[in-house]
């Protein structure tokens, strides 16, 4: 697949002459290299749509040609069907601990929530919504239709997302990244990027929060604490439903990792990182059952 894939970004009419081609590490969805063209360097994101978790290739691009736009994500220099090529950023890939550190989370929250209040401006184009509860249904249909080896589990996360869905309850859309796994945080010393824009699309601010916190580990103080840096308020007045959308953060990407496991080609190992996510997404329902008695 690596050497398809060299072969494919070497023969982009965007590059004269891309002389260095290797591939990136960080990517459980597409394949992603790192071009070298003459004293440029460029990322080559290579996929296709995929229907099973709801990616199409056109809202990646219009959101990245936003996002790049506003400020927040590197250059779109290129792209063509299964192709999108950026500008590459010198920079620290962030990692969990890196999230987690107080002098790096309040930078992150800021730009989240530039993000939420300035991306939408930028659009030229059409986007999707990414409801989570509606996106958690579908998962589970058809991991139900398919066989899957998690069906036992099925049916009662169906009725706990009505219940998380119901316990949210009206919300605030906003252009958000829904994706906010460590990797997809950059540094490059001077301010922050956040790049992987294939889940993005119409969303509740809590979303992108919730999944900052859940991705990373964060403590429930740096979860308040995030909360009230976002809001300027008491976290309070939000904390069940940010618990309830955390509960629907974690579900999904279960979900997501179970569908993989059938569907993926990817050199990954999908059953662990499901059993890893059903594990938070346990606690996580148990923390919020627990304060739901107590409000």
């Amino acid at each position: 697949m690596t050497e398809e894939a060299i072969k494919r970004a070497a023969g982009l009419a965007c590059f004269n002459n891309p002389e260095h081609i290797e591939p990136l590490g960080g990517g459980i969805t597409n394949v992603n290299l790192l071009v070298r063209d003459g004293e440029e360097q460029f990322v080559v994101r290579l996929g296709d749509d995929i229907e099973e978790h709801g990616v199409m290739r056109w809202n990646e691009l219009a959101i990245s040609q936003a996002a790049a736009a506003a400020g927040f994500s590197p250059k779109v220099v290129h792209f063509e069907p299964g192709v999108l090529v950026l500008e590459y950023k010198e920079s620290v890939t962030f990692t969990e601990a890196d999230v987690r550190n107080p002098e790096h989370l309040p930078r992150i929250i800021g730009l989240i929530k530039r993000v939420h209040h300035e991306l939408g401006a930028r659009l030229t184009k059409p986007v999707l919504a990414f409801w989570p509860f509606q996106i958690n249904r579908i998962y589970i249909n058809r991991l139900q239709s398919e066989g899957s080896s998690h069906k036992a589990v099925l049916p009662d996360m169906l009725k706990r997302s009505a219940m998380l869905e119901q316990a949210v309850g009206p919300v605030e859309l906003v252009i958000s990244h829904n994706d906010l796994l460590s990797a997809n945080i950059l540094d490059d010393g001077d301010r922050l990027w956040l790049i992987d824009w294939e889940y993005g699309g119409y969303n509740s601010p809590l979303f992108d929060l919730a999944g900052l916190a859940s991705n990373n580990g964060l403590s429930e103080a740096q979860e308040h604490a995030m909360l009230e840096q976002y809001y300027g308020a008491s976290s309070s007045q939000f904390w069940l439903s940010y618990q309830a959308m955390k509960c629907a953060s974690l579900m999904r990407e279960t979900l997501w990792s179970m569908t993989s496991e059938i569907h993926s080609t990817l050199d990954f190992d999908y059953a662990n990182y499901s059993a890893e996510n059903l594990s938070r997404l346990d606690a996580a329902l148990s923390d919020f059952e627990t304060n739901r008695r107590q409000s």
